[in-house]
């Protein structure tokens, strides 16, 4: 699944590729996943002009010149894609041709990606935003006795972070996956919140740094612990995995268990 760094370069590649150009027909092969009409959506949206793609959270949201929003939600396998003419890319879940006879589509050939029209702003802070910080953690980390590994992945508390991120994080922060989130002391918590904006902002860079032009994908080559083909840690220490709820964790004994 696309995670934040993903989104974030995506979305600037899209954005620098497509701002400007006018929607000329939308089309959705796949409606299962809509959430309004395909008569709403096209009013809404057909004859309008796309001025940005930027992420909220673990989508991608389309700005037209009218105001209105598209919200996609990629899910594990959703890609956006870009086609020319009447050659469309497999799975089509939705489609956006533009008047200059180019077109994008959200793919997916699990059918499980999402369109959204309008989406509500949510409350939940992302990942990437200020909100964010060593107070907020210390909040939301107080009142629970998950794993915080649980915690940092939980989209009513922090939008945005995923499996593999979440594991590069809290080893960048030294924190064991399956330490209990109010057991962390004060001065770690604190390391954790530097660590999220560290880890999410470098996954940018790297991937920038290895194809500069990417609109979906994922490069995992750098992680330094997530990441199934490593066996060593950067510190010389085995990397482990183990289950937290239903995602495969990647982890050494380098980072300390909080109970």
């Amino acid at each position: 699944m696309p995670e934040i760094p993903d989104l974030e370069v995506f979305s600037m590649n899209l954005t620098k590729m497509l701002k400007g150009k006018v929607v000329k027909k939308l089309e959705v092969p796949y409606p299962k996943k809509l959430k309004t009409s395909l008569t709403t959506l096209r009013k809404q949206i057909e004859k309008q002009k796309l001025t940005s793609i930027y992420r909220e959270g673990k989508q991608l949201r389309l700005a037209f010149s009218n105001k209105a929003i598209l919200g996609w939600h990629l899910m594990l396998h959703g890609e956006p894609a870009i086609y020319e003419g009447k050659a469309l890319p497999k799975w089509p879940i939705i489609t956006l041709q533009f008047t200059d006879d180019t077109g994008l589509a959200m793919t997916d050939f699990q059918g499980q990606a999402m369109v959204t029209l309008n989406p509500e702003e949510s409350e939940v802070p992302d990942a990437m935003s200020k909100q964010v910080n060593t107070k907020y953690l210390q909040g939301i980390l107080g009142d629970s006795k998950k794993k915080i590994k649980e915690v940092l992945m939980d989209q009513e508390l922090i939008r945005g972070l995923g499996n593999a991120y979440t594991d590069e994080i809290l080893y960048q922060a030294r924190i064991s996956p399956f330490s209990v989130a109010n057991k962390i002391p004060a001065a770690q918590v604190k390391v954790l919140a530097s660590s999220i904006k560290k880890v999410l902002k470098d996954g940018i860079k790297q991937i920038l740094k290895h194809d500069k032009n990417p609109i979906s994908g994922e490069y995992r080559d750098f992680m330094k612990v997530h990441h199934a083909r490593k066996e060593m840690s950067p510190g010389g220490a085995p990397i482990q995995s183990h289950k937290v709820g239903s995602r495969k964790t990647y982890y050494t004994d380098e980072q300390e268990l909080y109970t």
